[in-house]
């Protein structure tokens, strides 16, 4: 029987390749730090830009030779902490996630320049932090919420050799189709009066205006944004840190519909040509349509769908017992090969 030991252990081994050269994390391994001065695994990484070099803050949680995660934010001009709550969650699974501030966010630089807001040069951005974080098809497994899944996408279609997963959470891929779904029926279920006031504020140019906030936050921020009945600490310090010069530049300053340089993006044609595993997460609260984000997982080449019946656009806050077993899952599925079916019912 020895005898035929090495050539079972052989055949398992090309079987299968990724466990036998690089095994899970141990508790150990995971929290490992070969870094040789201890910085709690933040790293400033400098990106060239058409108008000179600015470095970027990252911050790696944790170690997992299979599964690294890089986190983009929403906004744009977001940040890392509303993610905090991954914190929670990924580490016990042995789960490795890298937070990431965007350039012109809060812990990274802020360079005034108008021309370096555009989504190509975000690309570039995100393709020079993962060379520098040494992310490649093996391992790197990119996570955009919100204005960050846009970005995810724009990635993946010029980068998309050196993902091995992608995930859009709480994102529509067409802005056209936000902006109609925000005015046909997210508006149509608020109180016409108060919808009414809204609009008269947007019309002259009251976006700061107290008043404007106040009939948001319980109308809409509240049911579509978070809705949990106290905001987590991470994201009213994520809206405090807010670079409201980039928001409005590319989202446009009113809740209800993009009117900035993203106003016209739309990526709907050119999902099929997303290759790597997909997962697209919604929340039937949300202020994206989850009919719209289940149809863009039955687009890409290998989708699978994620909805938080109880989730808003932050439903990794609202409704965490679904979100994160559902990305947990899909995440070891694709690691071990695996089709990720049945999420959630049809």
């Amino acid at each position: 029987m020895r005898r035929f030991l090495p050539l079972l252990l052989a055949v398992l081994a090309s079987a299968f390749p990724a466990a036998a050269q690089k095994a899970a994390p141990t508790l150990k391994t995971y929290f490992a730090d070969a870094s040789k001065v201890k910085e709690g695994g933040v790293k400033l990484i400098p990106i060239k830009t058409p108008k000179g070099t600015f470095k970027v803050w990252t911050k790696r949680f944790g170690s997992n030779p299979r599964i690294k995660l890089l986190l983009l934010h929403g906004g744009p001009g977001g940040t890392h902490e509303a993610f905090e709550a991954f914190e929670g969650f990924l580490p016990p699974e042995g789960i490795e996630f890298i937070y990431y501030d965007q350039l012109g966010s809060a812990y990274s630089e802020q360079p005034k320049d108008k021309d370096l807001w555009t989504t190509e040069r975000f690309v570039e951005e995100v393709e020079q932090v993962r060379v520098a974080l040494g992310l490649n098809k093996d391992n790197f497994y990119l996570l955009g919420h919100s204005w960050g899944g846009i970005l995810a996408v724009e990635y993946a279609l010029k980068h998309g050799a050196h993902l091995k997963g992608l995930v859009i959470s709480n994102m529509m891929m067409s802005i056209p189709d936000y902006n109609r779904y925000a005015e046909d029926v997210l508006a149509k279920r608020m109180d016409p009066a108060v919808v009414k006031e809204i609009k008269a504020l947007e019309a002259q140019g009251k976006y700061e205006d107290p008043r404007y906030f106040e009939l948001l936050m319980p109308n809409f921020y509240a049911k579509h944004v978070c809705r949990l009945p106290e905001w987590p600490d991470a994201i009213n310090r994520m809206f405090g840190h807010l670079n409201k010069d980039i928001y409005v530049l590319m989202q446009g300053p009113s809740e209800f519909g993009a009117s900035g340089r993203l106003e016209k993006w739309d990526r709907k044609a050119d999902l099929p040509k997303l290759a790597m595993p997909t997962l697209v997460i919604g929340g039937s609260h949300d202020t994206m349509d989850p009919a719209h984000m289940r149809w863009v997982a039955g687009q890409v080449q290998h989708g699978s769908f994620l909805l938080c019946p109880e989730g808003s656009h932050c439903a990794y806050w609202d409704d965490q017992t679904t979100y994160f077993p559902g990305l947990v899952r899909w995440l070891k599925d694709t690691d071990a090969g695996r089709k990720t079916v049945a999420l959630t019912k049809p």
